[in-house]
This record gives structure tokens, C-alpha cells and sequence, in this order.
């Protein structure tokens, strides 16, 4: 699948006529599903049921075939079985429809022939300026047009859903609409034959009726073009949700480095969502809450969270889950605790969490004057409410209505301060309960979802600065072996130790003293030389370095070495930057502690290459051995605009070399002054390689 930026899908989401290829009586087919939805639309636009015997469909009469119209039909759903789906896609072509939704399947999802049926149609669509949804899909709906296309009815709201799965699409609908929300679009992606994420993204960032984009994908296809429009529509203030299983092939497989063994799909797409500033989420119910909340609310952030109360246990708890979730439950300074104890009984918990010990049951409105001082202070960003309120109205008619007025209150405080506010009650169905919920703000039945729904948003960061994969066209790198690695890295602008190629004992004695001792040997021709004895360290003499060539010719018998001047290793931290090519996001980079360590610590982060020096910083950040990075326990620290400049150039080379499949450099050293290239490894693509 290729994404066509820039396409016309007004016919998709807005015809003016459609026409339901298929259509049936029997109420086990989707053409009977689609007919069902389709003819809810007679008062909008011109609709036609196809049936090859011209039965009456549902009660309506209807056509043997497309070519009775007497006019052009703007949009076909098709949903025939597969050996007529090539003609019913002519046949729609020949009607005029700019627009085809293939509900029908049975194409590339089973296997090479399929597939060669599917490209053929799509080359015909395309070539007829059209464009086609699917196949093997659900169908399609647009609220804003009155559009009912999709296999069974969904509520009308402000998300947007592109969805690889029919049956996710469904019961996230009961989620959505379960916290008052619906759908302002929803398109069934299926097989993404021609029109993938990416085009449709798009076409969501120009829908005026589409506050938020739900995305559950398994498959990307042309990964940059989904993060290219995913961080368009965050830009364009409407966030981007993603569910996904994988969708990156498995890489890793038969990795040939540590970059390719240490990176995974779930690495390469969290890297995407960094790039996109896209929320991932881990389940469709988390999906629900993380929408509502940030139609609530908008992006905001939201990590130093007050936790309120109206119980020991359920203050103590929700601060535990709170900061599982990787948000933080700070001390309140002393302005905030002396109002809230000016508000509360002298047994209240005022520092944070707050334990309201009473005070909703002796006045129900100290939660909004509590919620307001909290706040009010610039040390919160958001709170989360926690325990027994929309309980309290069942004590009383006089506590019902005024445990709904205390609703209402709250969401106007919430909405003043401009800061989000997430609720979880042991009554959810309650009337307090709706108003809140209604009023914008996120009611959760459980104490976790609401934390998890808060460390999602907070985890997630406006779009990053995607430094330009387009280079000045650079010479093909024909090979892999450590001396050329080392020459390509270094005429990008990497450092290394000074070195000299040798190929005897005589010529390696000469190019130390060179150089300088003491050096490093190395045996040219391993992929792993220190596994296989290929590396020998701090030779401090020409004897020593004779005796060390001598032993390591006789058990490798490399065809050269290569002598490199010994690097000082005491205030320097090693690092490991590598590259590795995903298959559907191209080129991904990765940063780590280094050395020896690599593969025991595994401190990696990730982030889609190539990147610049301020991306590089980030990922140093991420890393929980940063501290080491900033100087412990007496060692200055290192040189980090050094590691970041050396970074960037690093991941540069592989995005101006394709040919190239993984490439690292192990260890990076950097000190306090410098970094330095102490090893390099390219492995090139098996096709560079024939």
C-alpha cells in the first residue's frame, strides 16, 4: 500500500448519490447490514440497492445491475463475493463513482494470489482518479453528512475512528458512548489496498466536525506517512489516540547487531508516537478514557497530580496508582495546606493526599471549595477525586439535590481553572455522577483506569522535529568490514582514536609508533571481534604488541588489522548508538549505555532517525542511567552537546545510505571533553550484498 498525499475524498465521507452492490434480504449477509443503513439515508442523498436477481431489497425496489442508473452515482459499496469483486469494481468505474468501499474480502489476507487480484483493482481505481476504502472491511459513516454506510449503527459525537478491526470498532463504540461520546467519522480500514491511515488522517484534520482521531492499526504500511499525518493533525489541535498489536514486522530477526537484538516492534512504534505526538493507549477502554478526557480538557499537562478523598484508604490507594502510573502526588506547599485546613476538620489529611475525614457528609460543598484552593495553586497541574461522592444523595432527597448542585459547581471549577480534573467513584451511574460526566468531566469506575488515563496523556509530547531524510546523493557503501565502517562514520563527522591499516607484525610495530602507545589491535573481517579473541587492549610496548599480533594471526589469520591509538577511559561513559531498518518505519535509531553493558542493562530509548542534536539530548535524558551522564559521585560530566552532535551525525549516515541495514558504533566514549568512536559495525542489506 502507497499513500497519494493530497486526495479528494469528498465522495467518500459527502456523496451526492450511492449505491449498495449486493444488496440482500438475507439478514446473515452484509450486503443486507449495509442495505439496512444505507436506506436511513433516502432523505439525504439518492440511494440504490444492486441485486443481480432485481428483487425488491428490504421493501424497495431494486437494480440487476449499475448500468441501469440514469445517473452517476458518486459512491459503491461493494459487497459481492470475491470472484465478482474485480467486475463490480469496473462496473462502479464505468458508473462514474469516484468513491468504492469493498466490504467484500478474500484478497491479500490470504496470501500471494489474492493479492495480485487486489493490486490490479487498485491500479484501476487509481488510474481512474478514484479512490477505494478496503477491501475486507466494515464500511464507512460520516455524521456530519448523514452517512450511514457501515455495517450497524454508531452514535453520533466528536471522535473520529479509523479501524483495522470491525469488532474493536464496535465495542469501542459502547465505551465511547458509554462516557457520552460518539463518533464524528468512522472509517473501516481493512486491508489499506489503496487508501491507508495516513490519507484518512488527514482528510480528519480538514473535518470541522472532528475534535479527536481513534486509531486502531495493526498495519501501517507506509509508516513515515503515518506519523507525517498523525503530528499534522496534533499540530492542528485534534490529538491522535493509537491502539495497535504490533504493525512492524519482526526486524529483529536474524539481527546481525546489538541495535537489530535489542530493538522490538512495540520500541519502533513507541518511537512513531514520540515522533507523531500521538497518545498510545493499551486497550479499546483505554482508549474510551483517554478520549474523554482530553475532549474534556484538550492536551494540558497533567503530571503533579492532588489526590482528594473522602476516606483514609481510598486516599492511600489512589496516590499508589497514581504514581505506578509514573505521575507524581507531590507535598503541597504550606499556602495550600493552610487553606484546605481552614476548609476541613482537624482530622483531615491536607498535605497530599487529601483525606476529607467527614467533611462531605457534614457539607457536601467543601468538595468544590477543596478542589478550588488545589487548583488554584501553580504546584498542581491536575486532580484526581476519589472515593464515595455521588453516593451521598441516596441518604436523602435534601443531599441528593445538593450532591448535584456540588456537580455542577465542580465542573464550573474545573472549566475556571482550565486544569483536568478526573473522577472515580464507587457510583458511577449515579445523577452527581452523569452531571459530571456531562459537564466534561471524566467519571471512571475504577481508581486505575483514572491514573493510567492521566500517565497516558502525560506521557505523550507535542510532535518532535523530524530532521529531513532527503541528503545530497552519496556513493552506494559496497562493504561492511570494520576499517571502512570506521572511514564512512568519521567522514561524517564522528571522532575516532587515530589509527593506521596493517597487514604484518612489522607494519602494526611501525603504525603504533605512529600513533602512540599504548593501542588497541584489531582483527579486521569479525562482526564480533572481542567475543572471538580479534581485540587486543593497552598494548604499552612493541613487544607487547608483537606478542599479541603473533598470537591473534595464528588463531584468526585475518587478512589485516588495524592499530588504533588507546583511549583514556577513566572519566568517560560508554555509549552505544545504533540504527536499525524497520520495514515499515525505515530508519530507527537507538541510544544506550554501551560497552560491556549493552546487552546486560539493556538502557536503551528510541526515536525514528535521523535526528538532530536537540532529539539526541532527549533520548540521553530518557536513559535511566542519565545521572551518569550529568557527573556521580565526584566524575564531571560528560560532554553532552559532544554525544548529541555525534548522534545526529551517526543516524544521518544511515538515513543517506538505504543499502545499509543496521549500523552502530560500540562504545561511543564520551568525556568531559569530546566523543570518540572506539568500535563501528554496518551490516549492509542482502541485496547491497549480491
Amino acid at each position: 500500500m502507497s499513500t497519494i498525499t493530497g486526495r479528494d475524498l469528498t465522495a467518500l465521507f459527502d456523496p451526492r448519490s450511492v449505491a449498495v452492490l449486493g444488496a440482500s434480504n438475507d439478514e446473515t449477509k452484509y450486503g443486507n447490514w449495509i442495505s439496512v443503513q444505507a436506506l436511513r439515508m433516502t432523505g439525504h442523498r439518492s440511494v440504490h440497492l444492486v441485486n443481480r436477481r432485481g428483487e425488491r431489497i428490504l421493501g424497495q425496489p431494486s437494480l440487476r445491475s449499475l448500468s441501469e442508473l440514469d445517473e452517476r452515482v458518486d459512491l459503491v459499496v461493494i459487497t459481492v463475493p470475491a470472484q465478482g469483486f474485480e467486475e463490480a469494481v469496473d462496473d462502479a468505474l464505468a458508473a462514474g463513482a469516484t468513491a468504492i468501499v469493498g466490504v467484500t474480502a478474500g484478497f491479500a489476507e490470504l496470501g500471494a494470489a489474492g493479492k495480485a487480484v487486489q493490486d490490479r483493482v487498485v491500479a484501476r481505481v487509481r488510474a481512474a482518479g478514484a479512490v477505494l476504502l478496503g477491501p475486507n472491511c466494515l464500511g464507512v459513516l460520516d455524521s456530519s453528512t448523514a452517512l450511514t454506510l457501515a455495517s450497524n449503527p454508531l452514535p453520533a459525537g466528536r471522535v473520529a475512528l479509523l479501524s483495522q478491526s470491525g469488532n474493536m470498532a464496535l465495542e469501542l463504540s459502547q465505551f465511547l458512548e458509554a462516557r457520552g461520546h460518539g463518533f464524528s467519522r468512522f472509517a473501516s480500514l481493512g486491508n489499506q489496498a489503496d487508501l491507508g491511515a495516513a490519507d484518512l488522517i488527514r482528510s480528519c484534520v480538514e473535518h470541522d466536525d472532528t475534535e479527536l482521531i481513534a486509531v486502531y492499526c495493526e498495519d501501517f504500511g507506509d509508516g513515515r506517512a503515518f506519523v507525517d499525518a498523525a503530528a499534522q493533525a496534533s499540530r492542528a489541535g485534534k490529538p491522535v489516540l493509537l491502539l495497535t498489536v504490533g504493525g512492524s514486522e519482526a526486524s529483529i530477526r536474524g539481527a546481525q547487531s546489538h541495535t537489530g537484538s535489542l530493538t522490538s516492534d512495540s520500541a519502533v512504534i513507541d518511537a512513531a508516537c514520540r515522533a507523531a505526538g500521538v497518545y498510545r493507549v493499551s486497550s479499546p477502554r483505554q482508549l474510551a478514557d483517554v478520549a474523554a478526557t482530553l475532549l474534556g480538557y484538550g492536551p494540558a499537562a497533567v503530571r503533579r497530580v492532588g489526590v482528594v478523598a473522602d476516606g483514609g484508604g481510598h486516599a492511600g490507594v489512589a496516590s499508589d496508582v497514581v504514581e505506578a502510573a509514573g505521575l507524581t502526588v507531590p507535598e503541597f506547599p504550606a499556602d495550600i495546606s493552610g487553606a484546605l485546613r481552614d476548609l476541613l476538620p482537624p482530622s483531615a489529611g491536607v498535605t497530599n493526599p487529601v483525606d476529607l475525614a467527614g467533611a462531605g457528609e457534614q457539607d457536601i460543598t467543601s468538595f468544590v471549595s477543596v478542589l478550588d484552593a488545589i487548583l488554584q495553586s501553580p504546584a498542581v497541574d491536575s486532580v484526581l477525586l476519589t472515593g464515595y461522592f455521588g453516593g451521598y444523595g441516596s441518604y436523602g432527597e435534601n443531599l441528593a439535590r445538593k450532591e448535584i448542585e456540588t456537580a455542577r459547581a465542580m465542573a464550573e471549577t474545573a472549566r475556571a481553572h482550565g486544569k483536568p480534573v478526573v473522577v472515580h467513584t464507587m457510583h458511577p451511574d449515579s445523577a452527581a455522577a452523569r452531571v459530571l460526566a456531562d459537564s466534561g468531566v471524566p467519571v471512571f469506575r475504577a481508581v486505575e483506569d483514572a491514573a493510567w488515563a492521566l500517565g497516558v496523556i502525560a506521557e505523550t509530547t507535542a510532535p518532535q522535529h523530524q530532521s529531513s531524510t532527503d541528503s545530497l546523493p552519496s556513493a552506494p557503501v559496497t562493504s561492511d568490514a570494520y576499517w571502512d565502517s570506521r572511514e564512512l562514520f568519521r567522514g561524517a563527522g564522528v571522532e575516532f582514536p587515530a589509527a593506521r591499516l596493517v597487514r604484518n607484525c612489522a607494519e602494526a610495530v611501525a603504525a603504533a609508533e605512529t600513533v602512540g602507545f599504548p593501542v588497541v589491535l584489531k582483527a579486521m573481517g569479525l562482526l564480533h571481534k572481542s567475543d572471538s579473541g580479534g581485540v587486543a587492549l593497552g598494548l604499552g610496548s612493541a613487544e607487547q604488541l608483537a606478542d599479541a599480533f603473533t598470537r591473534m594471526d595464528a588463531s584468526l589469520g585475518a587478512s589485516a588489522y588495524c592499530v588504533e591509538a588507546m583511549a583514556d577511559l577513566s572519566e568517560g561513559v560508554e555509549l552505544i548508538v545504533g540504527v536499525q531498518t524497520d520495514p515499515r518505519f525505515g530508519p530507527v535509531a537507538m541510544v544506550g549505555l554501551g560497552g560491556i553493558f549493552t546487552e546486560v542493562l539493556a538502557d536503551v530509548s528510541f526515536a525514528l532517525a535521523p535526528v538532530d542534536a536537540e532529539t539526541a539530548r532527549g533520548l540521553l535524558d530518557n536513559l535511566r542511567a542519565s545521572a551518569l551522564l550529568r557527573g556521580v559521585r565526584g566524575r564531571p560530566p560528560i560532554d553532552i552537546d559532544a554525544a548529541a552532535d555525534a548522534i545526529a551525525a551517526i543516524t544521518a549516515v544511515a538515513t543517506a545510505h538505504p543499502e545499509i541495514a543496521e549500523l552502530e558504533i560500540n562504545p561511543l566514549l564520551v568525556t568531559p571533553k569530546q566523543a570518540l568512536g572506539l568500535d563501528a559495525r554496518i551490516v549492509l542489506n542482502s541485496s547491497s550484498t549480491n
